[in-house]
């Protein structure tokens, strides 16, 4: 069985919302928290939590976690930046990658993704909005050693969305809100209000 690490991407400055979105509560818990949780509860073999904005709050924020916190000092040119951080750093086979800022993802989502991996896929990554994204797992070493060589603004999605590329895409409509701005914040929390 492959080995896998989980990084939580969590160094952004969260310029649109204006306050670290890493750290807004939501139902008692830090968003990167929960995030974190998840990945552990989904049962990942190690989990790297990537920082750079708010560095020591965010880490605070996921204290007694079993993880390892590495700072990206570079932050600030992009999330590529933070993945090749991250991907750098881990130790397994396989690469679970994730956002601080998805709130609907769980830890069985994240296990349904790891059950395509156990199958034998190679790039396993959650389909919505049309397109497949992050939460998303790499196995191939030609990808790995992609996103350890990104930078800048260029993330992961070039991986999952070429033309032709094999990708065992997962529906995860929870997965499609990320938060960016106020709005999102106050879209998210009327949603899951109209749930309770």
């Amino acid at each position: 069985m492959r080995r896998l690490s989980a990084v939580l991407l969590a160094a952004g400055g969260s310029q649109r919302l204006g306050r670290p979105k890493q750290l807004l509560i939501w139902e008692g818990e830090p968003l990167v928290r929960r995030a974190a949780r998840a990945a552990l509860e989904a049962g990942v073999d190690e989990l790297i939590a990537v920082t750079g904005a708010e560095g020591d709050a965010v880490a605070a924020a996921l204290a007694g976690l079993d993880l390892r916190v590495i700072a990206n000092e570079r932050w600030r040119d992009g999330v590529g930046g933070s993945i090749a951080t991250g991907v750098r750093a881990a130790s397994g086979s396989a690469v679970l990658l994730l956002l601080a800022d998805q709130p609907g993802v769980d830890a069985a989502l994240l296990a349904e993704l790891i059950a395509g991996m156990e199958a034998g896929h190679e790039r396993v990554a959650c389909a919505y909005a049309g397109i497949v994204g992050v939460p998303a797992i790499f196995s191939r070493p030609s990808d790995l050693e992609a996103l350890r060589g990104l930078s800048g603004d260029r993330g992961a999605a070039p991986l999952l969305r070429a033309p032709g590329a094999s990708v065992l895409a997962i529906p995860a409509p929870q997965a499609a809100c990320d938060i960016d701005d106020e709005q999102d914040w106050r879209r998210w929390q009327k949603a899951q209000a109209r749930l309770q």
